[in-house]
């Protein structure tokens, strides 16, 4: 696989951790507007623009993309941002506990991701590609990372330890206790990286499909609008942070369901222990895949699929376990992507978030889910499949702002 450097935007080392934010798609424009309060150099006026913005202002609106562009400018004619001087490569480190997972910051092909050697497991929604796609249209650049995976390699793990060891460009710990530090590489260390990338077979979309779709959409749109097209120019590529499996921290995306669909609480466990074997008093987390844990009425009850032999990877992840043997048949949620009665809950707010919806009567019903792993993800995006809507939670996740990719030419 090629990576590419770059001269990136970055903030200096002094004002990383203010203009890093949470990604755009993580939190709503409440929370943005919450966390931006009092710092008008956080990136979230960039890729939250309706924060500026009379509230109650349609985020899809004219003006939200054209507020983006004119703090963007602000930000770099006001020294916020600042180019690198020559092309490089980036290492980022994020520490959230004792977990550690350090990536290389670098451009990749657009052709690569149309030709699937940077493989996907979801599908996109065709509203928020076309906000990012406009969005990365307007400003001319990509505001945010697409997090990617690799089969790990020991030969690039080790070039990566040992050019961490220098001095970092930024080190700092954010609000929410996630550690972020950050490394310029430069020389023979760009060349090493470049070529024992070249060893890679592919990339894996982990989180990011959305932003990943736009990139590819506007370097179509600009290449057919430019007769001059050589395929070197800036938007053939996008900005990517690449991460080995063997690092990677993939959380359980848990199910709230409003109501029991008019059964009984005894109806509704009478018939999932026809899926499976049913216990009392189980642990509120799964010890294995292929269970759940039910929280319904005070009491957390535990469910191991039965009949999980040969199924292909997809319907073999415990979430279409789930969907296709208790949500859809029991409960009526036929399309979780489009059903207002079923809501998903990522890993990081914990069990403790679930039980208190439903003693709480916000849901009938809780699902703690065992995580998909990140060989399970891979497999199904080696097979061209695709994942059941809300099969991941990634933590930590990327900052925005630490790293930009403009389109110069």
């Amino acid at each position: 696989m090629d990576i590419l450097p770059f001269r990136a935007l970055r903030p200096s080392k002094e004002n990383a951790e203010k203009v890093a934010s949470l990604p755009y798609d993580v939190i709503n424009t409440e929370e943005a507007r919450e966390l931006s309060a009092g710092n008008p150099i956080s990136m979230l006026h960039i890729v939250r623009p309706e924060i500026d913005l009379p509230e109650r202002t349609d985020p899809h609106a004219d003006e939200v993309y054209g507020k983006a562009v004119e703090n963007f400018n602000r930000f770099v004619t006001d020294g916020v941002f600042q180019r690198d001087k020559e092309l490089s490569l980036y290492a980022y480190r994020q520490q959230m506990g004792e977990h550690i997972q350090t990536g290389i910051v670098s451009l990749c092909r657009v052709k690569d991701y149309e030709e699937n050697r940077i493989k996907k497991h979801e599908k996109t929604r065709q509203d928020k590609e076309d906000d990012r796609t406009r969005m990365t249209s307007e400003l001319s650049a990509n505001s945010g990372p697409v997090f990617l995976t690799y089969k790990h390699k020991e030969t690039i793990n080790l070039i990566v330890q040992d050019a961490t060891k220098a001095e970092p460009d930024f080190d700092f710990t954010a609000p929410d206790g996630i550690k972020h530090t950050g490394w310029k590489l430069s020389g023979s260390v760009i060349e090493q990286l470049c070529s024992s990338f070249k060893s890679v077979d592919a990339f894996y979309v982990a989180d990011g499909h959305h932003r990943s779709a736009s990139a590819s959409r506007v370097g179509k749109e600009r290449k057919a609008a430019n007769p001059n097209h050589t395929g070197n120019e800036d938007y053939n590529a996008f900005l990517c942070v690449i991460f080995p499996d063997d690092q990677l921290k993939v959380l359980a995306y848990n199910r709230l369901v409003n109501d029991l669909n008019g059964l009984t609480k005894e109806d509704f466990l009478a018939e999932a222990s026809k899926h499976g074997t049913l216990i009392e008093n189980a642990n509120p987390k799964p010890n294995n895949t292929e269970e759940v844990s039910i929280y319904i009425d005070g009491k957390w009850y535990g469910l191991k699929f039965h009949n999980t032999i040969d199924l292909d990877p997809v319907n073999g992840l415990d979430v279409s376990l789930l969907q296709n043997r208790i949500l859809a048949p029991l409960l009526g949620i036929d399309d979780p992507r489009t059903s207002g009665r079923i809501q998903f809950v990522g890993g990081i707010r914990g069990t403790e978030y679930l039980k208190k919806e439903v003693d709480e009567g916000r849901a009938a019903v809780a699902f703690s889910m065992y995580p998909t792993t990140t060989e399970q993800l891979m497999d199904i995006a080696d097979a061209d499949m695709i994942m059941p809507p809300k099969s991941t939670w990634f933590e930590p996740k990327l900052r925005s702002g630490l790293f930009v990719h403009t389109f110069e030419k």
